[in-house]
């Protein structure tokens, strides 16, 4: 098993068909198979041990990709987001390595040891213009193929190892090889060092798609690349969603007529949007795909046909799905388990367990985290319904404990978010000096809505219990996310914190402001 060899099986099925471009510029499976080649002997020559990508999405991100699998070494897409002394810190860690940047930022990379700096443009130019190299690639399924940094919200980045073997075992498990029509398209927006970049190339190369780059996420540009070229297939988080919806629903525009197939993950999807989402675009089949980066992307879905049976059924149970992440694809396992260690039933609260070929686990560094049973600690919470179908509630690490008492946030912002004033919400739990933690609602209100902050605690009463109640509700124009969709709850949390009066107002019921 090798990356390279989905390439190879795609080049020799439809060749001659155009596999990515960015702009005006395009390349055929063809010519993406002999540029990558070509890349391949350039990383051998160079001696690197790993070969990195520090650029927005570009053809070198495919090229790359692939020339790394083909020359045996990992390849690396970095966060161009990161400030310069983040860089150079992540960069010492993986030299040797040859490293693709944008121009403007090669003079400042040059010097940095053990490092091969060179641009986009050169990379680019030279892979085309170069002939493919003769040698063979490794076939070795445990070779690593991808190296993705994290987000490092509590330290430095752990650089999560995906070897081939998990990355072709989920291609092989979820896409049907060549399934793509010579018309379809799929539209790339995501960032190429987020798994999902790498996966959705991995899956359109091998059902034989069109790839459409666009560079940097806006709305506006979005749209307008979706129409132009006649968009069959995208991905998004949530957040990108949020905004396209808004774009289109502001031009009164209806449907994005080409649009097939909308997948979206990465984060929680609120349910109002989702129900706007499906009513301005009713064509459209829409995908809730969960998975994580130690999982090489998707482990579970929500179909389009989930997504509709939720939407008209007048039983809550069914319409509720629309909230959920689905269900686990055939060749994955999904369990809920108490901090014992012991399986849940449906409806019960814990921590996910996942198990499948496609599940790596395992960090840079320090070794996989899958146990000897082969299941893997997601350090997610959620819970199963009686079907099957998962519902994720945020990392454990949020949990709130209040007088002894585990309370998830997701839980108590699943009831805030059904209030239709309310557009986004985090919950969160500060220090109280009387219950060890109390609960803080932070909410945003729809444009033109009103909603006060004891009618927001009336109905998580109503619906939960009281201790499930937030003893304080602040508002704010817009919650903290990064660029990937992912609410920023630990930053939510310090802002709360570093304000006046929490223990005070925790401990008296208090209430902050009302919208």
């Amino acid at each position: 098993m090798n990356t390279m060899m989905l390439l190879e099986m795609a080049e020799s099925g439809f060749g001659s068909r155009v596999a990515v471009q960015n702009g005006p510029d395009r390349l055929t499976y063809s010519e993406l198979f002999g540029a990558a080649s070509a890349a391949a002997g350039k990383l051998r020559a160079s001696n690197a041990q790993k070969m990195a990508v520090l650029d927005v999405n570009s053809l070198a991100v495919p090229i790359g990709l692939f020339a790394s699998g083909c020359a045996g070494i990992p390849f690396v897409p970095l966060n161009y987001r990161l400030t310069g002394d983040e860089l150079e810190r992540l960069i010492a860690r993986i030299a040797p390595c040859y490293l693709v940047a944008e121009p403007e930022r090669v003079s400042g990379l040059a010097d940095l040891p053990g490092t091969t700096v060179v641009s986009r443009e050169e990379f680019v130019a030279s892979a085309r213009s170069a002939g493919p190299d003769s040698a063979e690639w490794p076939m070795d399924a445990e070779d690593i193929a991808v190296l993705l940094f994290t987000s490092g919200t509590t330290g430095e980045p752990k650089a999560a190892v995906l070897r081939h073997r998990h990355l072709v075992s989920y291609i092989f498990g979820s896409v049907e090889f060549g399934s793509a029509d010579e018309t379809d398209a799929a539209l790339v927006s995501v960032p190429p060092y987020h798994v999902a970049g790498v996966a959705s190339i991995l899956s359109s190369v091998y059902a034989g798609r069109r790839i459409v780059q666009l560079p940097a996420f806006s709305p506006g540009e979005w749209i307008d690349l979706a129409r132009s070229e006649r968009i069959t297939n995208a991905m998004v988080v949530p957040t990108m969603l949020v905004r396209i919806i808004d774009a289109l629903d502001g031009t009164g525009s209806t449907a994005l007529a080409d649009l097939r197939a909308l997948s979206y993950g990465g984060a929680r999807m609120p349910l109002p949007v989702i129900e706007k989402a499906m009513t301005l675009m009713p064509n459209t089949g829409f995908t809730n795909a969960y998975g994580l980066t130690e999982t090489s992307s998707t482990i579970t879905v929500l179909s389009p046909d989930d997504h509709r049976a939720a939407a008209a059924s007048d039983d809550w149970t069914v319409r509720r799905r629309l909230g959920s992440v689905g269900r686990a694809l055939p060749s994955i396992e999904v369990e809920i388990r108490d901090e014992d260690g012991t399986v849940l039933g449906p409806g019960e609260r814990g921590e996910i367990f996942v198990r499948g070929e496609q599940i790596s686990g395992e960090y840079l560094g320090a070794g996989s985290r899958i146990g000897a049973d082969g299941w893997f600690q997601t350090r997610d919470g959620g819970w199963l319904d009686a079907d099957g179908y998962l519902f994720i509630e945020g990392r454990i690490d949020d949990v709130i404990v209040r007088g002894g008492e585990n309370i998830s946030p997701g839980e108590v912002e699943e009831v805030i978010l059904e209030d239709e004033a309310v557009a986004d919400c985090a919950v969160v739990g500060v220090p109280d000096e009387q219950w060890g933690e109390a609960i803080v609602a932070v909410v945003v209100v729809h444009e033109g809505r009103t909603v006060t902050p004891e009618e927001i605690q009336e109905r998580v009463r109503q619906r939960l219990r009281s201790s499930r109640m937030p003893a304080r509700v602040e508002f704010r124009d817009e919650l903290p996310y990064n660029e990937t969709g992912k609410l920023l709850r630990r930053k939510v949390r310090a802002d709360l914190v570093a304000g006046a009066g929490f223990a005070a107002a925790s401990a008296a019921g208090g209430v902050a402001g009302a919208r």
